[in-house]
């Protein structure tokens, strides 16, 4: 077995007893009912809303149940399309987990629906929590970069995956921090829950640049070999291909997340302002007479 194969944690073999389906069952089941109840409580809160006058955006329902459909899958051994010691399908589990599906997750508002749906007393403490001290740390930029990407750096470039892969409190710890540090900068970066002090569209264009420029270059090292990570040649390579071109097209996505919805606000913005201007000075009424 590799020692870096994080996804090993529950796995039975290739045998497959009963004490091994049992230790699959019980180290993967509860994760996917619990990924699968969230997802559950989200649609029926979704399609409350659906019925409700402000209605609820399609858009928004289906990426946060296909970021649920692809967290299940990733924590999920039998659906991965490599076998159990295989280092390319911890590197794909890693990309679901820390960067696909909490992309869609954010993007589908959870936080916004969430107070919708809760009485009004319960928004206000949600606002309050959203202003404040530990959430602007949370929502600043040093705090993302530290967390998203400090966690990926000190995962392949010190022993902490041979840590995480012989321990199976720290497998899941680690893949709960890649979750949690995952949506926390699609949350800032581009998603439509409210953010306190979100930084500008260009920080967050650096922020997103920063990214793609950790990635290129510990996949770079990873492909190189030079990490210490002691699997097969071919595994090695095909991860680090993986997190090269596999990052590059869940930050692109994410950048496309970002600009569609500051063209948006933009948009909303300037009719607003027409509206406003329209109501407020009779002069520019094209029935005014002139």
């Amino acid at each position: 077995m590799s020692t870096v194969d994080l996804a090993q944690g529950g796995h039975g073999g290739h045998g497959g007893g009963g004490h091994e389906a049992h230790a699959a069952a019980s180290g993967w089941l509860p994760p996917v009912l619990a990924v699968a109840l969230v997802a559950a409580g989200y649609l029926v809160l979704a399609l409350r809303q659906h019925r409700d006058a402000r209605g609820w955006s399609r858009w928004r329902t289906a990426s946060f149940l296909a970021g649920a459909v692809l967290l299940a899958l990733a924590v999920l051994p039998q659906a991965s399309p490599y076998p159990p010691d295989d280092f390319r399908g911890h590197m794909l589990q890693h990309l679901l987990i820390g960067m696909v599906a909490p992309m869609g997750l954010a993007l589908g508002a959870p936080v916004t629906l969430l107070l919708r749906a809760v009485p009004t007393r319960w928004g206000r403490v949600v606002g309050r929590v959203l202003r404040s001290g530990p959430a602007h740390v949370l929502a600043h930029p040093a705090t993302i970069l530290g967390l998203n990407l400090g966690g990926l750096v000190a995962l392949y470039a010190t022993p902490l995956h041979a840590v995480a892969a012989g321990d199976g409190l720290t497998h899941h710890l680690v893949h709960l921090h890649f979750l949690l540090s995952g949506y926390l900068f699609a949350w800032v970066i581009a998603g439509p829950d409210p953010a306190p002090r979100r930084p500008s569209v260009r920080t967050r264009l650096v922020l997103l640049g920063i990214a793609v420029a950790v990635h290129a270059v510990l996949s770079q090292l990873m492909y190189a070999g030079v990490l210490g990570i002691r699997v097969p040649v071919e595994q090695l390579r095909g991860a680090a291909e993986l997190m090269y071109y596999g990052g590059d097209i869940a930050e692109l996505l994410l950048a496309f997340a970002l600009v569609s919805s500051w063209r948006t606000a933009q948009r909303t913005a300037a009719s607003n302002t027409d509206t406003l201007a329209s109501a407020t000075n009779p002069d520019s009424s094209p029935s005014s007479p002139r």
